[in-house]
């Protein structure tokens, strides 16, 4: 008899395409940029998470080159052994700055920043997480490698967070690590973080960790985009705040900035940041040039992702596609409620054949069942012409589909 212990593989993406949940990975034939090509066919991208069009801008580009020239395409080593290089320490630095923050350390990515340094945070049974309830899967992964206690308040809801806060402060537990997206990446909407600090404060035990992935080069007081943590002014008052450089700022990397003495504990402790080989040296520059672009050489540039975001968010809600989603988003991430894997599938194909536009469905379980969608995100560097285009698409589309 034939060995089928993998038959179960066949079996799930059976049961995964006729739900219509399954991910088709549609290729990308060079740069991320507003217009690209996918497939052999040119079309308006609206579904990165490049907000601000740093990923091809050309003063990345030539940072990144000369970094190529000056210290070889790989570091060699993770960073405690050889791959330490000096364009590493002024990334950390440069960021620090930018975010007014007294230190920071970069990982492989946001996702093995939330899997390395969480489980360390809260690694014992004496420890709980108090984890909002629609935070992102990484953080869901970092908490379950822990050892420590688990609960969940609910959405952006401040009463939930205060009981839970109370029943946990009873148990005296050894410390409790409270964790929040910043912005949450299928709604678009974001923490009030402002009073997730006033409900925790009080307790001397209680250490706030915010995943800001989304929030990066977005939001920030007077179009920083330093981000979540700025926009309320908590700069000191947050303990943790973590980010990613794959969105905004258009390269990759996560993030972790708060006091010296968390930095320094985090390169000691995160062995998903020990055990994994450093940046390239040109993501290290480039990375950099993303700062100074953003803060110094064009500070508009979040102002005109702003710009865009209400020109194309007001449009669509005007149009029909108002769901209490859709209005419920402050962000660059726009959701457009089609309510059917098959149907918000069946737009993206549209979209793409028909229209010109590149936007994919996001689908159970990426999001509770009966709320799919198209999700759209803004690009500072999208202009007025190809918004209208978008949005015709989306107006037709909704009347083809009887959306409204």
């Amino acid at each position: 008899m034939a060995n089928d212990s993998t038959k179960f593989l066949k079996d799930e993406m059976q049961e995964i395409r006729k739900a219509g949940r399954e991910w088709v990975h549609r290729i990308l034939e060079g740069p991320s940029d507003t217009v690209c090509r996918v497939e052999g066919k040119e079309v308006i991208m609206l579904c990165s998470n490049n907000y601000l069009g740093l990923s091809n801008h050309p003063k990345m580009k030539e940072a990144a080159i000369k970094a190529i020239q000056t210290h070889g395409v790989g570091s060699g080593s993770v960073r405690a052994i050889a791959g330490n290089m000096d364009l590493h320490e002024q990334w950390e630095k440069r960021l620090a700055k930018f975010k007014e923050q007294e230190a920071a350390f970069i990982t492989s990515a946001g996702f093995t920043a939330n899997q390395g340094v969480i489980q360390q945070l809260a690694p014992s049974t004496e420890d709980v997480i108090l984890s909002e309830e629609l935070n992102h899967g990484s953080i869901i992964d970092g908490v379950r490698i822990t050892k420590a206690q688990r609960a969940v308040y609910k959405h952006c809801d401040m009463n939930s967070l205060e009981n839970e806060m109370k029943k946990l402060a009873k148990k005296n537990p050894r410390r409790i690590l409270v964790i929040t997206d910043g912005v949450f990446s299928m709604d678009g909407d974001h923490a009030p973080l402002d009073q997730i600090y006033k409900v925790c404060e009080p307790y001397s035990n209680v250490i706030i960790y915010v995943d800001d992935a989304h929030g990066d080069g977005v939001l920030g007081r007077n179009y920083s985009g330093k981000g979540l943590v700025d926009h309320y002014n908590l700069q000191g008052k947050v303990h943790i705040e973590m980010g990613t450089f794959s969105k905004a700022f258009g390269t990759m990397g996560g993030s972790i900035v708060g006091s010296t003495e968390l930095i320094t504990w985090c390169r000691n402790k995160t062995r998903s940041y020990l055990l994994s080989a450093s940046h390239p040296p040109a993501t290290a520059a480039a990375s950099i040039k993303a700062l100074d672009i953003i803060e110094y050489e064009e500070p508009d540039l979040v102002k005109r992702l702003w710009e865009n975001i209400k020109y194309f968010k007001s449009r669509i809600l005007d149009m029909g596609y108002n769901h209490e989603i859709t209005a419920a988003s402050t962000t660059a991430i726009i959701p457009i409620i089609f309510g059917d894997p098959k149907k918000a599938k069946e737009a993206s194909d549209l979209l793409y054949r028909d229209y010109g536009i590149f936007a994919l469905p996001i689908v159970f379980p990426m999001v509770p069942s009966g709320l799919d969608r198209i999700r759209v995100q803004a690009n500072a560097a999208l202009t007025k012409e190809q918004l209208d285009t978008g949005l015709r698409a989306f107006e037709e589309l909704g009347k083809r589909l009887k959306v409204f």
